[in-house]
C-alpha cells in the first residue's frame, strides 16, 4: 500500500497544468440577491464570479452555508443570472493590498479605482479583517491631536489614538465639520470611508478633500448608497484596514467613518436576509456585535507603531439620541460630539452641543488651567440655554443670578468662540489661548 502511495505521489508531481485547478459550482436558486450554489471550498467573505445571461459576469460574495451548498450575496443589482450558472471562485477576500499608491486616490471596496487612472503597484497586503492586538501593550493616549477646529481643540480635544462619535441628525453641518477636520488635521494620513452616503455628497466630498492641501495625504473608500450592503461593510472593513497598515508604518492616522449607520444598515439587510431574528428596531444580533469589532480597530498601537484617531458619525434618525445604533455605539467610543439643530437653527456652525458633549482623555491630555476654563464655559453655555427662552420672553430680571448675569453679558464672545468659518483653520495652541483668555476676562 504504502509503494502505490509513494507512486501515485510522484505521478500527480509530475503533472505540470497549463492553468491553475478553478474551484466552481453551478446555481440552485437565486431571489434576485441571495445565491444558493453547489458547495466548493470557499470561506465566508470570497469572492466570486457568476455567469450571466450577458457580456459580463456578476460578482458576488459568500455569506454562508446551507445543508452543503455556498450561500452568496450578489453585490450587482438586477444581474441577469439563471439557474445553472456557473459560480467561480476569484478571491479569497481575507488580503487587500495596501501601500503609499493609495494615496491621494479613491477606490471602492475591491479596490478598484474611481478616479479615471490605475493604481501604480502595491506592494504590501493587510488582512481586511485586520489583525488582533494585545490591550495591554497598546500605547496610552497622551498626546493631543489638532483638528484645527478651535471648540473642539479647546472643549472637547481629541488625543492621538482616540475613538469619537459625531452624532448628528440630518442637515446640521456634519459634513463640513468633518471637510475642516480632514483637511486641517495634523495627522500623517487621513483615511476617509464614505459609506453608504448620496452619491453627490461623495462626489463633493472627494473633490473638496483631494482639492486641497490635504491630498498628497489621504485617501478615499467610497461606496455609495446605491450599492449593495455587502460592498458597503467590505468598505468599511478597508478603510479601517488601510488605516491599519500606515499605523503599523508608524505613522499618525485619522481615520473617519462616514457613517457607522449606513455600515450598521448594511449588516442589518445582511442579518435578515440570512434568518436573524429582529430585536430593536429590527436590528439583529450580528450589528450589535460588528459595532465594538470595527472600532476596536482603531487607537493606539503597540510599541514601534503609530495611532489611528477615529472619527465615526452616528445618523440620529428623527434626531433621536437613543436609538440602538448610537446606544452602542456611544458605550464603546472614547467620547462624542453631538451636533445640535437648535444651534443650527440659531446660526452658530459648527453646531456642537458643549454641554451635552463629551471627550472622556481630555484630562489626560491637556492642563489643568484648560481643563478649568473648559468647565466654566460649559457653565455658561448650559445656563444661557437653560433660560434662552424665559430671556428672550422678558421673563428674567439681572442681579437675580450672578452667574446667569454672566452667562448673558458674555454669550457673543461664547458663540464666537464656538463659530468659525469652513475655511479658517484653528490650532491647538490658538484655541487654548483664547478659551484661557476669554474665561480668565469673565
Amino acid at each position: 500500500m504504502s509503494i502505490l502511495t509513494d507512486a501515485i505521489m510522484t505521478d500527480l508531481s509530475a503533472v505540470k497544468l497549463d492553468q491553475p485547478i478553478s474551484l466552481f459550482g453551478h446555481v440552485s436558486r437565486y431571489d434576485g440577491q441571495i445565491i444558493e450554489c453547489d458547495g466548493f471550498p470557499a470561506n465566508i467573505g470570497a469572492i466570486c464570479e457568476v455567469a450571466t445571461d450577458g457580456d459580463a459576469p456578476a460578482m458576488a460574495e459568500v455569506i454562508g452555508f446551507n445543508n452543503g451548498n455556498n450561500l452568496l450575496s450578489i453585490h450587482d443589482y438586477g444581474a441577469r443570472i439563471l439557474v445553472g450558472a456557473r459560480v467561480s471562485l476569484v478571491d479569497d477576500g481575507t488580503q487587500i493590498a495596501v501601500g503609499e499608491g493609495l494615496l491621494g486616490r479613491v477606490t471602492d471596496a475591491l479596490g478598484v479605482p474611481l478616479d479615471n487612472s490605475p493604481l501604480p503597484p502595491l506592494n504590501g497586503r493587510w488582512p481586511l479583517m485586520g489583525k488582533e492586538l494585545n490591550p495591554l501593550q497598546r500605547k496610552p493616549v497622551d498626546k493631543p491631536l489638532d483638528v484645527g477646529v478651535r471648540i473642539i481643540n479647546s472643549i472637547l480635544s481629541v488625543g492621538q489614538g482616540q475613538r469619537v462619535g459625531i452624532i448628528a441628525g440630518s442637515g446640521v453641518g456634519k459634513s463640513v465639520l468633518l471637510g475642516m477636520m480632514s483637511r486641517f488635521t495634523d495627522a500623517d494620513v487621513v483615511v476617509v470611508g464614505m459609506i453608504g452616503e448620496r452619491g453627490r455628497e461623495v462626489g463633493s466630498f472627494v473633490n473638496y478633500i483631494l482639492g486641497s492641501e490635504t491630498r498628497d495625504r489621504a485617501t478615499v473608500v467610497a461606496v455609495p448608497a446605491d450599492r449593495s450592503p455587502l460592498l458597503r461593510i467590505r468598505g468599511a472593513e478597508r478603510a479601517t484596514a488601510i488605516a491599519e497598515y500606515f499605523r503599523d508604518q508608524g505613522k499618525n492616522v485619522l481615520l473617519i467613518m462616514d457613517s457607522l449607520t449606513r455600515v450598521a444598515h448594511a449588516r442589518r439587510e445582511i442579518g435578515l436576509a440570512l434568518g436573524e431574528q429582529p430585536t430593536s428596531k429590527g436590528y439583529p444580533p450580528s450589528v450589535v456585535s460588528m459595532i465594538p469589532r470595527l472600532i476596536e480597530r482603531s487607537g493606539t498601537g503597540v510599541e514601534g507603531q503609530g495611532s489611528i484617531t477615529a472619527i465615526y458619525t452616528v445618523l440620529a434618525d428623527g434626531d433621536d439620541a437613543n436609538d440602538p445604533v448610537v446606544d452602542t455605539a456611544r458605550a464603546i467610543l472614547d467620547g462624542h460630539i453631538l451636533l445640535s439643530r437648535q444651534q443650527a437653527q440659531m446660526g452658530i456652525y459648527p453646531a456642537i452641543d458643549v454641554t451635552t458633549s463629551v471627550s472622556r482623555v481630555m484630562n489626560d491630555i491637556t492642563d489643568a488651567d484648560q481643563q478649568a476654563a473648559a468647565s466654566r464655559f460649559r457653565r455658561l453655555v448650559s445656563l444661557y440655554m437653560e433660560n434662552r427662552d424665559l430671556i428672550l420672553m422678558g421673563g428674567y430680571s439681572p442681579g437675580q443670578d450672578p452667574d446667569l448675569d454672566l452667562a448673558v453679558e458674555l454669550w457673543p464672545a461664547l458663540t464666537k468662540h464656538i463659530q468659525q468659518p469652513e475655511a479658517e483653520k484653528s490650532d491647538f495652541a490658538v484655541s487654548r489661548d483664547a478659551l484661557i483668555g476669554l474665561m480668565r476676562n469673565a
